[in-house]
C-alpha cells in the first residue's frame, strides 16, 4: 500500500512533467495552487520527505527516492491532514539520533557501535543531550546534518516546556538548551 506522502509526491511530479522540482515547485502547488495544505504545512511536508527519504536532494533540486510508476494515484485524491499529525512528528523525534547515527555510520563507514560509543563519551565529557552530541559528531566527521537542526531544537524546546511545567526552574536543563545554538556555531 502506498503511502500518503508518496501519492502526495507523484501527484505532484507527475503534474509538473519534470523528473526534478526545486522546492517551491513542491510546496508552492500544495499550499498555494492545490489549496491542501498551509504554507507552513507544505515547508513541513518537504522537510518531512527528506528525512523519510521520500525526496533526495542533487545539484538543488529535490528527485523522488521511488519509482512514480509504481504509485497509483486515486482519481480526485485529496490529502488527509493526518500526516502533520503529532504522531508522525513525535516518532520522527524519537528516531532522530538514530537516524542521524545511521547518516554519519553511512558516510563515514564506521559501525554504528563506534558511532554510539563516540556520542555517549561526546555526551557525558562535554555535558551534551544526546540530540546536540549527534549533531556535534555529524559536524566533526563532515557529514552535512543541517535538515535535523531543526527537529533537534524543537525536541529541546518541547522537552523543556514539559518539564517547566512541572517544574518552576531547571538551570541544568537551560545551560543544555544552550549547547545546540553553541552547535550552530560549527556549521557557520
Amino acid at each position: 500500500m502506498d503511502t500518503e506522502a508518496k501519492i502526495i509526491l507523484a501527484f505532484l511530479f507527475n503534474r509538473s512533467g519534470k523528473t526534478g522540482l526545486t522546492e517551491a515547485e513542491v510546496y508552492l502547488p500544495l499550499a498555494m495552487d492545490l489549496n491542501w495544505f498551509s504554507t507552513k504545512e507544505a515547508h513541513e511536508f518537504v522537510k518531512y520527505a527528506m528525512n523519510q527519504e521520500l525526496l533526495v536532494k542533487k545539484e538543488g533540486l529535490l528527485y523522488p527516492n521511488f519509482s512514480l510508476e509504481s504509485i497509483k494515484v486515486p482519481i480526485g485524491f485529496i490529502p488527509s491532514k493526518k500526516i502533520f499529525g503529532k504522531k508522525i512528528w513525535k516518532q520522527q523525534e524519537e528516531n532522530i539520533i538514530e537516524r542521524m547515527v545511521t547518516l554519519i555510520c553511512t558516510q563515514t563507514h564506521q559501525s554504528q557501535t563506534e558511532i554510539h560509543e563516540e556520542l555517549k563519551k561526546e555526551e557525558k565529557e562535554k555535558n551534551l543531550l544526546p540530540e546536540v552530541a549527534a549533531l556535534f559528531i555529524a559536524r566533526k566527521h563532515s557529514v552535512d546534518v543541517s535538515d535535523w537542526y531543526d527537529f533537534v531544537k524543537k525536541s529541546i524546546v518541547e522537552e523543556n516546556n514539559e518539564k517547566k511545567t512541572r517544574k518552576k526552574s531547571l538551570p541544568a536543563l537551560n545551560y543544555k538548551r544552550e549547547n545546540i545554538d553553541s552547535c550552530y556555531l560549527f556549521s557557520v
